[in-house]
């Protein structure tokens, strides 16, 4: 059997580095949305085609190249798919007209697989023991990626223009391109999966069956993750409302909060190896229920949200970390095959959060966003509870 050499600690932040910059690409769009659609003449409604055609893509590239990770290299894997994603970038930097542009987005999202690899990657070159520890550096640095695209991206293009977004965004996602290789260096556990294709597709729903916590953990994560989308598309609405008076900025300012998730998500994930990820996972969502109850009592003051928002910053990854740990400390030939499977349910549940979270507001304003932001975390709490018996 192959024993690569561990990861070091330079590696692990190098790769989580990379996470970060991977993960940021599709986030660059969110608040400069209405800045590209009056650049390019289109309506509102047709310019929401960039965000929602990337995400359908990126769910069917997860579901198409992500089991290949369990019969090819994952190294190989990042390093190609890292090169899709930049080849698309600069056809959305270079695009003249909307149409090529919405292609590039459309093509970024089949290609953003590399966030998804790399746990799975690194968790065949770490010891056991630090397995929730090196899953949340990683994590981590997905944080890092969202926040930078959704805070940076709106300074950027008020002061330089939107497209100056994607150049940079372009510059970086060829530096780690160019750097990926020599990061991932030191071989990894080979899985030895020599399945076709297509068996390795179909393979994945006899694993959902003799591993049926895979369910749980994503609709978990599904949860989880509509709850994040649906949570910020009902405070824009929300705080640029005549009601609260407020603009976009200061949406993006808010977004800011997701920083201490970067402090705090290792520290939690290296909590989790010690007391079991199920257990952990189990405390988080509640104490991430009691955060997001306090978002109707105190939704009346922009000083007030900070409160229930810093909660949920920093609890929610963990949620996200504890779920992949259940399922990335079994055999390495399935690992990534699973992490399909969770991660398309995350997609499906984040899809699901964003209509219902506009939905709410639209039909209900705050109060309907409150309500359906509780029923979900009251449901991922209990799912939680149950997920107990699993570690027993």
């Amino acid at each position: 059997m192959n024993h690569p050499a561990r990861l070091t600690e330079a590696q692990e932040t190098s790769l989580a580095i990379a996470a970060a910059v991977v993960t940021a690409n599709a986030y660059y769009i969110h608040p400069i949305i209405g800045d590209v659609a009056d650049h390019f003449g289109v309506s509102h409604a047709r310019i929401g085609l960039v965000p929602a055609l990337n995400q359908l893509a990126l769910a069917v590239g997860i579901f198409m190249l992500l089991p290949l990770g369990d019969r090819i290299s994952n190294r190989r894997l990042t390093i190609a798919f890292a090169t899709g994603q930049t080849a698309s970038l600069a056809i959305m930097t270079l695009a003249k007209g909307f149409t090529l542009f919405v292609i590039g987005s459309t093509l970024l999202g089949y290609f953003t697989i590399a966030p998804y690899l790399l746990p799975a990657y690194a968790s065949k070159r770490v010891a056991p023991e630090r397995l929730g520890q090196v899953t949340a550096k990683l994590a981590a640095g997905v944080i890092l990626g969202i926040l930078v695209a959704r805070v940076g991206a709106g300074v950027v293009a008020e002061y330089y223009g939107w497209r100056a977004v994607y150049w940079i965004a372009t510059a970086l996602m060829l530096s780690v391109t160019l750097a990926l290789p020599r990061l991932m260096e030191g071989g990894e556990r080979s899985a030895g999966d020599r399945q076709s294709y297509g068996s390795l597709l179909l393979s994945v729903f006899p694993l959902v069956t003799r591993n049926r916590e895979i369910l749980l953990s994503g609709a978990i994560q599904g949860l989880n993750f509509a709850q994040f989308i649906a949570v910020w598309l009902g405070l824009a609405l929300y705080l640029t409302s005549p009601k609260m008076g407020y603009g976009t900025d200061t949406v993006g300012y808010l977004a800011g909060l997701a920083a201490v998730s970067i402090v705090s998500t290792p520290r939690l994930g290296r909590w989790a190896d010690h007391v079991g990820p199920r257990k952990a996972r189990t405390i988080f969502a509640v104490v991430q229920l009691i955060g997001i109850l306090l978002l109707w009592p105190l939704g009346g003051s922009l000083w007030g949200l900070l409160v229930p928002l810093f909660i949920a910053n920093l609890v929610g990854p963990g949620v996200d970390v504890t779920g992949r740990m259940t399922f990335l400390a079994l055999d390495p030939a399935i690992r990534t095959r699973l992490t399909t499977v969770y991660v398309v349910i995350m997609f499906i549940g984040g899809g699901l959060g964003s209509w219902a979270g506009t939905a709410a507001y639209d039909a209900f304003g705050w109060a309907g966003t409150c309500i359906l932001l509780g029923a979900c975390s009251l449901v991922l709490s209990g799912l939680a509870m149950v997920g107990r018996r699993y570690g027993r």
